[in-house]
């Protein structure tokens, strides 16, 4: 039976609430348009470190453009507590490395679920690091990724870091459209792809 991870959310927001805490929390971020609902939504409840770490944008450029917007977001976005930015290494041969032999596959099969383990698996090591209460991602917002798959290895990733992994599927109750809403208002450079080579040719054709 598949889980419902928005009700697990719920518990979790809602036993923060009852404690009157603000438990620190390391969010992967992949863009700006993806993080400003998830910052809009969380942000009252958590204290908020957005790591951006995404070695699978293959192009320099597309990168800093992507890296730029996140800043400026976190800028212009009213926000009730204070929100802090992180980049992990730029690496793309770590992208490349995982992909070999799936450079084939389709999107949304095992290249995608090796790449949503390198971006968590970097996620959790930091947040190990950094002592962090919880760690999660803005990945499951896209109507394009697997929430369930995402919060599988998040929930693997926590019984090896010891670090609590915030479930969760942020395109319910209209998240994703509340992203295109707040991409729209602050005009946010949104891609129509998801950063890879792979997926950039795919839209290419």
């Amino acid at each position: 039976m598949k889980q419902n991870f928005q009700l697990m959310l719920d518990k979790t927001i809602g036993s923060i609430t009852r404690d009157g805490t603000h438990p620190s929390l390391l969010l992967h971020a992949c863009c700006a348009p993806c993080s400003s609902y998830v910052l809009e939504y969380l942000n009252k409840y958590f204290d908020i470190t957005v790591f951006f770490y995404n070695p699978n944008i293959t192009g320099k450029e597309e990168y800093e453009r992507r890296s730029d917007e996140i800043k400026r977001l976190i800028k212009e976005l009213p926000h009730e507590r204070d929100i802090k930015l992180m980049f992990g290494k730029y690496d793309p041969e770590s992208f490349f490395e995982l992909s070999k032999g799936l450079e084939l596959l389709p999107e949304g099969g095992e290249r995608c679920f090796k790449c949503y383990r390198l971006r968590l698996s970097e996620t959790a090591n930091t947040a190990l690091e950094g002592g962090f209460d919880f760690f999660t991602t803005t990945l499951s917002i896209s109507p394009h990724k697997n929430a369930e798959k995402l919060n599988e290895i998040g929930a693997e990733l926590a019984e090896n870091t010891g670090v609590s992994y915030l479930f969760s599927d942020f395109k319910k109750r209209d998240g994703y459209k509340r992203s295109c809403e707040l991409s729209a208002i602050y005009r946010l450079y949104r891609q129509d792809y998801c950063g890879c080579v792979w997926s950039e040719r795919k839209k290419r054709r």
